[in-house]
């Protein structure tokens, strides 16, 4: 942890050469220009290398991948969750048909088949330790031992990477400088054939740019003559360099465009005519007419073979043609692609050139040439060529419309050449110099030539390599005024470094590429191109030359003049002299390029010819006629004035070489001075391309100049200010102009890479882009100053910067530039031992010590002070700010950024932004040290973890600001006051203070009048900030943790134990996909969030709109060439892969899962660590009552979680260790602690997973007996477990009873081996109580045969509550349990009668504990409300009074418990009034008007509704069928008459639709029960009974089952009538019910109405509608036969009630009215009234009791006429 004495090392690192040759100059030696140009260009990369620097964040990044190698070999923790999914998976494949039972009269099983069942199981392996007596010493110390094993030392490599986004330290090693290199195409020239074959054909490629009007390559030179061609010339080709054979080329291109042309020219060995004369042949002739032009062909080859033999030296131009490439890449276009070995193509040129000219202007997305589909071409047309058009700019008019070509060469078969991407290191390849490129293994192989480059734009980058070449392209000569026998003009080029002709340069330097033709071994180099004919050529010819490294004033070019004579004739040579010209190519130390305009001289110049001397003659007058281009491609020579004057001056001062001639200024002592200066200043006017390309010569010259100034006259001469003003302007002006090229932090690539690799040592108006620059690169610039100086001196500087931030005008919105300048700094590779994390706290001789003072002062590794104050340790105190100096700088700014009040508040946009810098600062300072090895021992772990102990305090003061992980609601902050919108960062709309910028108010106005607000984190933040919060707790010392609690008051433990509390919330483990979905739903989330922020910064101006757009566009890659006007592109766009996409493969989520799992399990052992540190402090003080609870409380919240087997196994021994210590707490105190525990026991002991049941069974067992020790009783433990296993099988849906009856036998196991308690009768009752716990189990098998079968499930619960009669907690609960499975279904009444069977259970207890007079005096006050609440009477011998302990320990058995369940329970209207009748005396006695006023509200607004709904017809109350159960399928069914109770589903007022009302109601009764029963016993087994008649049992099919449902009717005695008054009256508390059935003497159904006969049925069920079930068995049955004449009276009566409803109704209902008129006296009606006193009015009868029914008949009728 000290500074290591290799920090620091000087690499020097070979240069890449490129070429198996380098490519240096063949000169031995070099003026002072070249030498320092080959310096920069081959000296090795000086490199300063920090050794350590790859353990810094700002090189080495906390990503992905790199989390994933960390988190390999992790192993998999054990989950209930997991477990119990896949036995889920298991159930449902395996699930079963099975049946219904009734329960109601099968008694319970029997406790000897209980025990029988239960001694049958086999217990879980037993815990070694459970039954050992152990101090509480060595218990803590064992257990502590136990959860350091296997720990994963990494917690922060169990937790998402941080945030790349935040990364402002990030800093990657510049890209080595290189060579410029465009985008590559490979071009392959495969075959050229004519129809006719006579004589040779040469080649020429080369790339145009149309739009620029520029050659943008050299030329390359083919031939693919045959062998017999080739032979014609090998008189002037004797030898032939495997150079010119070349066939293929590479071209570059940096700046694609659709504009870009291939053109193709073609050469002939030059011959007397013109050139139309020469294509003539080609035109007009074919190899297929051979016989008809025999003649004609022999004579032109032999022609030919005469024009090779003399003229073979000498080209004329012949055709020409180009290739768009943009449809190449693009796919499309004018010529046809074809297969490599096809011979021919179809199609020409001008059948397809109109869709190529729609794709002239095709868009830039389309150009990219780096990647295509490689093509073969068939070129089938070229263009002749015009002598007088040979011009580029003819060339450019021909490109630009090509519609209206010259003549075209029809005879010409294709032209084949493959066009595709380069291959990144392509074999046998040859430089432009023509060095062999790496890798060439064979060199006799035919090599591919790159061809130069000359870009259609500047080229931002410097050269890296020696390159000297020269251009010459002569272009036109006048020689009209030589008219004569000056026709075919030829010239020839020498370079010349002197005016004798013995000193032209040797042949071997320089050539014109011409293919076939020996390049080394030429004579003179002539431009061979000659035009027949003409007294003005024009000329297209490119000669290159490498020129010497030393250049002269007297090297020159001189160029010759020929006449050639193509016609043999005597006397007459080949060639004629016909004029000469020169260029001087040095001149005041420039190289001379550019457009030359010249004279020619008739006669050959005299020896001193530089000097035009007198009697010269000229040709015409000495006027201009020669125009020649000369261009360099040179990285010696720079080419700009202002660059070679500043050059020139500095080698003549390092030479000496005084006095200098520069221009008309003669160089001496006593101006170089001034001189030099001026050209520094004037170095504003180059070029900053120019610039650029000789970067580094002239950076290196500028640090020469300020680091060593020269000597002149003896005297030393401060050059300094003015160097570093022209650095400064240099480095400005790339930064202005070169915005693409630059990094995340505004540093441009090209000086970055110049300092990392070739450093030797020898304003305007604000901008707040400008201000962030040169804020981080402050911050790089002293992050490397600590490696390289006194670290006191830098930590100075630092202290300096923070001074004057802090007293800045307006701090809060410098915020961000302070954090992103803390975390750069402290992103150093040896942050941890800057802060002298083993020193004591006492304040050092400076800052930080370097190296040399450390040594001075002792090292780093000195003892703790006892004196030592541990509180100022967790504090930021000034002594911890002294010693511990950047983390305390850092961890202040944590503070004041999350203070409510603090900095980072006053604008809310910025809150998000500011929250997430400082903690992803923190986070990733955290990760670098987990991912660091030299901090692996744990004892460097613990002092590191020294530097962040004050981040405890910080997280328990944020506590409130905190994301409330605990609550699923969508509130952001935990015990945070809710606020307005403005500043929230969560929701969607725009804040207040947003639209207050757009609206063009002032900010601080509305911010002073809605005040400083408290804003919450959000859930990443707090999930970040929690998880380095659990980092120092595991790190940290643990002896320094506990003094530290120990001085801690109670409310800031609790504060500690509520963090703790959240943290297990925080990283709870979720199923492998939930998790995964979840993580990437807040990352999702978070961008958006992140997106908003950024948005509202723009607006309201704490960031400028410009920034935010170079920022973003610094996120993609962006041309290396500078500032360009060019359109985003799709295949240069370079999109940032989403590491967290949601299209992850099994694998990958498996694994995310291991690693959430792993990282929940840690998170959960530091939370486990620090309660055991907190336990100890309360051993050793008096907080016992008031901490204990809450540690409980925590241990408990974390058992109630999804744990990890590894997790719960440590948990539990803490549990047991805890209850050892402190008995009293759960057996004497709290009743809650103790119902929690016993409830987080027991869901434990059924769990899916062994080991988890084995301490679960442990440690409940170890409760029963710590409880029965303390009083030879474990009452509490026994009621508390019971009521837990009522609860938790009534609860939960994961239930496995076959679990928990394992967990059962192993507690009976322990019972029978604990042989300290043998002898008591402990064993016995914990015998007792576990068979007990099994019959509840064995009920709750039964529940789940039966989950779908509601009806049936609810019978299941009605008696198992039933069983707890005697038992009033246990009753209580299965009662509540039963309302939450009624108010799931929608039962509401039946919900309302369990909570008022409920509150009758409770008031029966109260009366026995206390007589209150005011509260009710048991059940008996309930009846008014229900019949049924008087089966809750206490009133049996062995009823358990409430006295005893555990005993109505509930909370519900409490005045404020009855009162609760009260209010629960008046939900009906009528039924209200008589709840309020008991609860308003308890109110009344309480004083407490409040709730008066309450309830009187709600009884006027019940009254008030029943009075409004006064009819009744309105209200929808059950409706009500009997089902009959009749097969041996039923099992206890069979036989079985129920009422059901069903929701009704039409008001029944509608007395019209009565009828249907029934019909409709009993289809889908019939329905619902048919289609459960079928779905259980299947289709075929299932038959309904469509009658309600007697069913013979005897005729129906055994193995079918048979249901009977039918719509019955509450049924009322005609005095039960007088009290019924109400609709309500009339459907609540039945227990009576009808139903009819028709039927007739002889068996039929219906008959006449003489024959008709009906039976009613008369039903009591043994309880009364609504109960707290919703069918109740019925208990008695009456039948009642009504005789023909009876059934009439009925009829007659319920028409006349129909007449009166629908008369009477208000409003009147006229379509209802008609409708009972047409059924009373219409005549189409069948058996209406009419028919009914015709049949039985017409005679009277004789039978008495028939007499009677006539008679009141008659009356019906009557009555009837009435209405």
């Amino acid at each position: 942890m000290e500074f290591p004495p290799d920090d620091l090392e000087l690499l020097l690192q070979d240069r890449e050469c490129t070429t198996l040759e380098p490519p240096l100059p063949e000169e031995d030696t070099f003026d002072p220009r070249v030498r320092d140009a080959l310096g920069v260009y081959t000296d090795d990369w000086l490199i300063i290398h920090r050794k350590y620097q790859r353990y810094s964040t700002s090189h080495t990044p906390h990503n992905s991948e790199r989390q994933r190698e960390r988190q390999r070999g992790l192993v998999k923790q054990t989950f209930e969750l997991d477990e119990a999914a896949a036995t889920d998976r298991q159930d449902d494949q395996d699930d079963a048909k099975r049946q219904s039972v009734s329960l109601d009269d099968t008694p319970r099983g029997s406790w000897a088949s209980s025990i029988f069942d239960l001694k049958n199981s086999s217990p879980d392996a037993l815990l070694p330790s459970v039954l050992e007596r152990t101090a509480a010493d060595d218990m803590d110390r064992r257990n502590a031992e136990a959860r350091l094993q296997g720990r994963h030392s990494d917690l922060l490599g169990l937790f998402p990477p941080p945030d790349e986004d935040e990364a402002v330290e990030r800093c990657s090693v510049p890209e080595v400088p290189k060579e410029h290199c465009g985008q590559r195409i490979m071009v392959k020239c495969l075959s050229l054939k004519f129809e006719i074959e006579i004589e040779p054909i040469f080649g020429t490629l080369a790339l145009y740019d149309v739009k620029e009007k520029k050659k943008i390559s050299e030329d390359f030179h083919f031939d693919l003559n045959s062998d017999q061609m080739k032979g014609l010339l090998r008189l002037h080709t004797p030898h032939t360099a495997i150079s010119t054979l070349t066939r293929s080329a590479i071209f570059s291109i940096t700046y694609p465009s659709a504009d870009i042309f291939l053109v193709i020219k073609l050469e002939k060995v030059l011959q007397q005519g013109d050139i139309g004369e020469s294509c003539e042949p080609y035109m007009v002739m074919k190899e297929s007419d051979s016989s008809k032009h025999k003649e004609k062909l022999e004579k032109l080859r032999l022609q030919a073979e005469t024009s090779c033999s003399r003229l073979g030296r000498y080209r004329m131009p012949f055709a020409w043609t180009a290739i768009h490439l943009v449809n190449i890449v693009s796919s499309v276009g004018g010529l046809e692609r074809s297969d490599p070995d096809s011979d021919s193509g179809h199609g020409t040129w001008n059948e397809r050139k109109k869709k190529g000219f729609e794709r002239m202007s095709v868009g830039e997305d389309m150009c990219n040439f780096a990647t295509f589909r490689p093509a073969t071409l068939t070129v089938t047309n070229f263009f002749k060529q015009e002598g007088d058009r040979l011009s580029d700019e003819d060339l450019y008019k021909f490109l630009a419309d090509m519609r209206r070509p010259s003549s075209v060469l029809r005879r010409l078969r294709p032209l084949k050449i493959d066009i595709s991407p380069a291959p990144d290191s392509p074999h046998y390849c040859l430089s432009p110099e023509l060095l062999h490129v790496k890798p060439y293994p064979d060199l006799r192989v035919r090599p591919t030539k790159e061809v130069l480059e000359f870009p259609a734009r500047y080229v931002y980058t410097p050269h890296t390599t020696y390159r000297n070449l020269l251009y010459i392209y002569p272009q036109s000569l006048n020689f009209s005024s030589r008219q004569g026998s000056v026709r075919n003009i030829a010239v020839k080029v020498q370079f010349m470094a002197g005016e004798d002709p013995s000193l032209a340069m040797p042949v071997s330097d320089w050539w014109t590429g011409e293919a076939g033709q020996s390049q080394n071994r030429k004579p003179l180099q002539i431009c061979n191109t000659v035009l027949s004919g003409q007294w003005s050529p024009e000329f297209y010819e490119e000669v290159k030359m490498k020129i010497p490294a030393n250049l002269t004033d007297n090297h020159h070019l001189l160029f010759t003049f020929y006449h050639i004579s193509c016609q043999p004739k005597q006397n007459t040579p080949l060639e004629t002299p016909v004029g000469y010209t020169w260029i001087p190519l040095m001149q005041h130390g420039r190289l001379r390029t550019g457009s030359f305009s010249l004279p020619v001289s008739v006669e050959k110049p005299p020896p001193s010819y530089s000097v035009q001397l007198p009697g010269m003659k000229w040709v015409d007058n000495h006027k201009q006629v020669f125009n020649v281009e000369v261009t360099a491609a040179s990285s010696v020579h720079t080419q700009d004035p202002h660059l070679d004057k500043f050059f020139t001056l500095c080698y003549v001062l390092e030479e000496y070489s005084f006095p200098f001639r520069l221009k008309d200024c003669i160089i001496s002592e006593a101006n170089v001075e001034g001189e030099l200066k001026a050209s520094m200043t004037g170095l504003r006017g180059a070029l900053l391309d120019t610039c650029v390309r000789f970067l580094h010569q002239l950076l290196s010259k500028l640090i020469l100049l300020i680091v060593h100034p020269p000597v002149i006259a003896g005297q030393i001469v401060n050059l300094g200010r003015a160097a570093f003003e022209a650095m400064s302007m240099l480095v400005n002006q790339i930064h202005k102009n070169l915005e693409g090229n630059q990094d995340q932090h505004g540093r441009n690539n090209l000086l970055a890479s110049y300092i990392h690799y070739c450093f030797h040592l020898p304003t305007a108006e604000p901008d707040v882009e400008l201000v962030e620059r040169l804020n981080r690169s402050l911050a790089f610039f002293l992050n490397d100053l600590l490696s390289l100086m006194d670290r006191g001196f830098v930590f100075n500087l630092i202290r300096s910067y923070y001074k004057q931030f802090h007293t800045a005008q307006n701090p809060s919105s410098l915020t961000a530039l302070r954090m992103d300048f803390t975390r750069i700094v402290c992103s150093h590779e040896h942050y941890v031992t800057l802060n002298l994390p083993c020193s004591t706290l006492s304040p050092p001789a400076s800052p930080s010590p370097s190296t040399s003072s450390t040594t001075s002062q002792g090292s780093a590794f000195s003892s703790m002070h006892q004196d030592q104050s541990v509180a100022s340790m967790f504090e930021l105190s000034v002594p911890f700010r002294q010693q511990h100096f950047l983390s305390g700088l850092l961890l202040t700014e944590l503070s004041l950024i999350l203070e409510p009040d603090g900095e980072g508040h006053s604008v809310f946009p910025r809150v998000f932004f500011l929250h997430k810098k400082a903690i992803s600062a923190v986070h990733s300072l955290m990760c670098s040290h987990d991912a660091d090895p030299r901090y692996t021992d744990p004892q460097v772990r613990t002092h590191i973890a020294q530097l962040y102990l004050p981040l405890i305090p910080i997280v328990m003061d944020t506590l409130p600001q905190l994301h409330d992980f605990t609550d699923t609601s969508p509130a952001r902050g935990r015990h945070a006051p809710a606020m307005q919108d403005d500043g929230d960062p969560d929701n969607g709309t725009i804040s207040q203070s947003v639209a207050m910028a757009i609206a063009g108010s002032p900010l601080c106005s509305s911010l002073s009048q809605t005040g400083r607000q408290c804003s919450s984190l959000s859930a990443e933040c707090s999930r970040t900030l929690l998880v380095s919060f659990l980092w120092v707790l595991k790190n940290a010392d643990a002896a320094l943790l506990e003094s530290w609690v120990s001085d801690l008051s109670v409310l800031q433990i609790n504060r500690l134990l509520d963090l703790l509390h959240l943290s297990v919330s925080c990283f709870e483990y979720k199923v492998g996909t939930t998790s995964a979905l979840e993580r990437i739903n807040s990352l999702t989330f978070k961008k958006s969030q992140d997106m908003k922020a950024r948005l509202e910064e723009a607006i309201l101006g704490t960031i400028g709109a410009r920034q935010e757009m170079v920022r973003r566009c610094r996120g993609t890659k962006r041309s290396p060439y500078g500032n360009e006007n060019v359109r985003w592109r799709k295949n240069v766009t370079h999109w940032r892969q989403n590491t967290d996409r949601v299209d992850k493969t099994k694998a990958e989520t498996e694994q995310e899962s291991v690693v959430d799992g792993n990282l929940a399990t840690e998170a959960s052992l530091v939370v486990l660590d620090t309660l055991e540190i907190i336990v100890k402090t309360v051993l050793v003080s008096e907080l016992k009552e008031s901490v204990l609870g809450g540690v409980l409380r925590v241990l408990l919240h974390s058992m109630a979680g999804s744990q990890s087997a590894l997790f719960l196994q440590h948990c539990f021994t803490t549990q047991r260790g805890l209850v050892f210590k402190f008995p009293e707490m759960l057996f004497e105190e709290d009743t809650e602690l103790c119902a929690d525990l016993c409830l987080r026991l027991l869901r434990h002991c059924s769990s899916s997973v062994g080991s988890v049941r084995s301490q679960a069974s442990a440690s409940l067992y170890l409760l029963m007996r710590q409880n029965f020790e303390i009083g030879n009783n474990f009452a509490r433990v026994k009621m508390q477990v019971t009521m837990s296993l009522s609860s938790l099988v009534g609860t939960s849906q994961n239930f496995n009873e076959e679990h928990l009856r394992r967990s059962l036998k192993t507690i009976l196991t322990y019972a029978e081996e604990d042989l300290e308690l043998r002898d008591s009768p402990f064993p016995e009752q914990v015998q007792d109580l576990v068979f007990n716990l099994h019959m509840i189990l064995t009920d709750t098998v039964k529940m789940k045969e039966h989950q779908q079968d509601p009806e049936m499930l609810i019978d299941l619960m009605y008696r198992i509550a039933k069983g707890y009669q005697n038992s009033p907690d246990l009753r209580l609960t299965w009662l509540q349990n039963m309302a939450g499975k009624h108010s799931e279904r929608g039962n509401h009444a039946e919900a309302a009668h369990c909570l008022v069977h409920s509150a009758a259970l409770v008031a029966e207890y109260l009366n026995m504990l206390e007589d209150c007079r005011y509260l009710p005096i048991g059940c008996v006050t309930f009846q008014h409300i229900s019949s049924n609440v008087l089966e809750e009477s206490a009133v049996s011998d062995d009823i358990l009074s409430p006295e005893e302990e555990g005993i109505c320990a509930g909370k519900y058995f409490s005045e404020l418990g009855l009162v609760g369940l009260l209010e629960q329970a008046a939900s009906m209207y009528e039924a209200i009034n008589e709840v309020y009748k008991i609860l308003l005396p308890v109110h009344e006695a309480n004083r407490d008007f409040k709730k008066l006023a309450t309830v009187h509200g709600k009884l006027q607004d019940a009254f008030n509704k029943i009075y409004n709904q006064s009819s009744g017809w309105e209200r929808m109350f059950g409706t009500y069928f009997r089902v009959g159960f009749y097969g041996c399928r039923f099992g206890d069914l069979d036989e079985q008459e129920f009422v059901y109770k069903e929701p009704s589903i039409t008001k029944l007022g509608d007395v019209n639709n009565h009828f249907y009302t029934d019909t409709s109601l009993l289809n889908v009764s019939l329905h619902l029960v048919q289609e459960f029963y079928a779905e259980r016993f299947g289709d075929d087994v299932v038959e309904i009974i469509k009658d309600s008649n007697h069913v013979d049992k005897n005729k129906l099919d055994p193995n079918k089952a048979y249901l009977q449902i039918t719509y019955v009717e509450p049924f009322f005695d005609t005095y039960e009538l007088k009290e019924r008054i109400t609709y309500f009256d009339k459907n609540y508390n039945l227990r009576t019910f009808m139903y009819c059935t028709p039927f007739t003497l002889d068996g039929r159904a219906h008959g006449d109405l003489h024959e008709q006969y009906k039976r009613k049925s008369i039903l009591t069920t043994s309880h009364a509608f609504p109960y707290i079930k919703t069918r109740i068995n019925v208990i008695h049955k009456e039948e009642i036969i009504l005789v023909p004449m009876e059934v009439a009276i009925e009829d007659m009566q319920k028409k006349t009630q129909e007449l009166a409803f629908a008369t009477h109704q208000e409003p009147a209902d006229a379509k209802m009215l008609q409708m009972v008129l047409q059924g009373s006296v219409g005549t189409t009606v069948n058996q209406g009234p009419l028919e009914v006193a015709q049949v039985f009015l017409s005679d009277i009868p004789d039978d008495p009791k028939l007499y009677r029914h006539h008679n009141k008949l008659r009356l019906c009728f009557k009555d009837f006429t009435k209405r």
